[in-house]
C-alpha cells in the first residue's frame, strides 16, 4: 500500500521519513524531493530493490541508476580514484547539481546494472534528501518518471506516473529548480589518464561552470544545452 507524507507538516514529515527509512530497509521504492526533480529511490545495495527500480520506470539494466550520497567521505568509498579536477569540481559545485561518472570500487557488492565497471554519483542539495542519505547510506535515486516521461517536479506528478509501484511518496512541494542535474563522464581522467572529461546531459550547472574549472581537459560539446 502506497503512503504519501507532506513533508511541510512537521507531523506528516517525522513520520514520512521513518516509513521512507523502513521501506528502503524491506527492499522497497520510495519517492523523495531533490534540489533538482523528484527522484524514485531503492538501497544501491539491494539488487532486488535496484531491479525493482528499473522495472517500475521501465528501463532495462542498459541504464543503470545514479547513486546520491550524504558527503565526499562516501563518494572515496564508492569509486577507485577521485583526479584533482574531479576534486575541484566537488569544492564548485557539491552539494548540488552536478552527477560525475567515475570508476567505481571494483570490491563492491553491488549490481546497478550494466555499469562496465563505472558509477555516477552526486551529493544533491536539498536538506531531506540529505537527512535521508545520512540514515540509510547511498540511494540509488533516478528522476521519478516513466522512461521518455518529462521529470516529475512533484510528488503528484511522480504519483500519477509511478503508482503503487513505489511504497512511499515525501511531498516536500514543487522542486525549485524542475531542472535535472548535468551529468559529466570523468573516467577519462581517472587513473592519470590524459582523456577529457565529456558531458554526457546538460542540466542545471552549465557548460561554462565546468570549463572554467576543467579548461581544455573539458571535451568540446558534443550535443546542444537545454532549450
Amino acid at each position: 500500500m502506497t503512503s504519501v507524507f507532506d513533508c511541510r507538516d512537521e507531523a506528516q514529515l517525522l513520520a514520512g521519513m521513518r516509513a521512507a527509512r523502513h521501506a528502503i530497509g524491506r527492499g522497497q521504492l520510495i519517492v523523495m524531493p531533490t534540489d533538482t526533480v523528484y527522484g524514485i529511490a531503492a538501497d544501491a545495495f539491494s539488487p532486488y530493490a535496484v531491479s525493482k527500480l528499473l522495472e517500475a520506470k521501465g528501463r532495462g539494466r542498459q541504464s543503470p541508476p545514479p547513486v546520491l550520497v550524504a558527503g565526499v567521505t562516501t563518494v572515496r568509498a564508492l569509486v577507485s580514484d577521485v583526479p584533482a579536477p574531479v576534486e575541484a569540481l566537488l569544492e564548485a559545485h557539491w552539494p548540488g547539481g552536478l552527477t560525475i561518472v567515475l570508476p567505481a570500487q571494483p570490491s563492491l557488492s553491488w549490481d546497478l546494472g550494466d555499469t562496465a565497471g563505472t558509477v555516477a554519483v552526486r551529493m544533491p542539495a536539498h536538506r531531506l534528501a540529505l537527512e535521508l542519505l545520512e540514515e540509510t547510506g547511498p540511494l540509488a535515486v533516478s528522476s521519478a518518471n516513466l522512461t521518455g516521461k518529462p521529470a516529475a517536479v512533484s510528488a503528484g506528478e511522480a504519483q500519477a506516473m509511478l503508482g503503487e509501484s513505489v511504497a512511499v511518496y515525501l511531498d516536500d512541494g514543487p522542486s525549485s529548480t524542475g531542472v535535472p542535474s548535468t551529468i559529466i563522464d570523468a573516467t577519462g581522467i581517472a587513473h592519470g589518464v590524459t582523456g577529457q572529461v565529456r558531458v554526457l546531459r546538460h542540466g542545471v550547472i552549465p557548460a561554462d561552470s565546468l570549463r572554467a574549472i576543467l579548461g581544455d581537459a573539458l571535451a568540446p560539446d558534443e550535443q546542444p544545452g537545454p532549450a
